[in-house]
């Protein structure tokens, strides 16, 4: 159980895209804590059975769920839940921004994709952070923003350009989050970024669970064991990459900008015996 304060026995998680994966799993694991929760998604009968199911095992049954129909790509829907957040609860001691959409976005090609890509993915955590934070700093009590990025957002593999970009966006916002808060004096809320590593959700679609996957539960235990740590970044493993692996991507995606390397370079064919000579050693 974590030692985090934000997650106390009897405290309030908000979290958005909460109707399937990480979200639903982070909901269970902290009613299974003894907190209370809100659940944001689209409207469906995927949220309507999440809620159902939450219920089931929730301490206070309905006085500790409470599901809310929101598109967090919308600010006035964001800010309809924060209202209806502390109009059920009184407060919000955890925002896990989580909702996200995988559909593919290329860079040459003119699509609507990259409209809901950004909508969901980047501008659903700027509006969450924007609807709840001036509150939670008010309320001067221990409380933790977690947003949901990814590694797509630092390494940037080719294939889907909107997701990255979308997934950039988010841990570029939620380092200025963090800086910010620590700016204010007293202030008793941190933010930090997850990074799940590959995750069976529902966005990976249905079916049996690939070995080399994790699920939503061990996402959610690995990032409570980060934040007893007060980690930012919280990198996932999964079974498949360790952090090793990950760090090496990761720096070598870096060094494309400081040794002026093609861009992408670690899929670019003059450098693929460069990369593997480097992740080997």
């Amino acid at each position: 159980m974590t030692t985090h304060p934000a997650f106390a026995e009897g405290r309030v998680a908000v979290v958005t895209g909460g109707a399937s994966g990480i979200g639903l799993a982070a909901a269970r694991t902290f009613l299974g804590r003894g907190m209370k929760v809100c659940i944001a998604d689209r409207a469906g009968p995927a949220l309507e059975a999440a809620e159902r199911a939450l219920l089931v095992n929730a301490p206070g049954g309905a006085a500790d769920v409470l599901a809310a129909a929101t598109d967090v790509s919308r600010f006035e829907d964001v800010a309809a839940l924060k209202t209806l957040a502390y109009d059920r609860f009184g407060e919000v001691a955890v925002l896990m921004n989580n909702a996200g959409v995988g559909v593919v976005g290329k860079a040459l090609e003119p699509s609507p994709a990259w409209r809901d890509l950004l909508g969901v993915n980047l501008w659903g955590v700027i509006n969450g952070v924007q609807a709840f934070g001036q509150a939670m700093v008010a309320q001067n009590t221990p409380a933790a923003i977690i947003n949901t990025g990814s590694k797509q957002g630092i390494t940037t593999p080719p294939g889907n350009a909107g997701y990255n970009v979308s997934k950039a966006g988010v841990k570029v916002f939620t380092e200025s989050t963090a800086h910010e808060l620590r700016q204010i004096p007293g202030c008793q809320v941190t933010a930090h970024l997850l990074i799940p590593g590959f995750t069976f959700t529902g966005m990976t679609g249905a079916g049996e669970k690939p070995a080399a996957a994790w699920t939503g539960a061990q996402v959610v235990d690995f990032m409570l064991q980060s934040l007893d740590r007060n980690d930012f970044y919280i990198l996932c493993p999964d079974n498949d990459v360790d952090r090793s692996l990950d760090e090496k991507r990761m720096a070598w995606a870096i060094g494309d900008i400081i040794g002026n390397r093609p861009a992408l370079s670690r899929w670019h064919p003059d450098h693929a015996d460069a990369f593997k000579a480097f992740v080997g050693g």
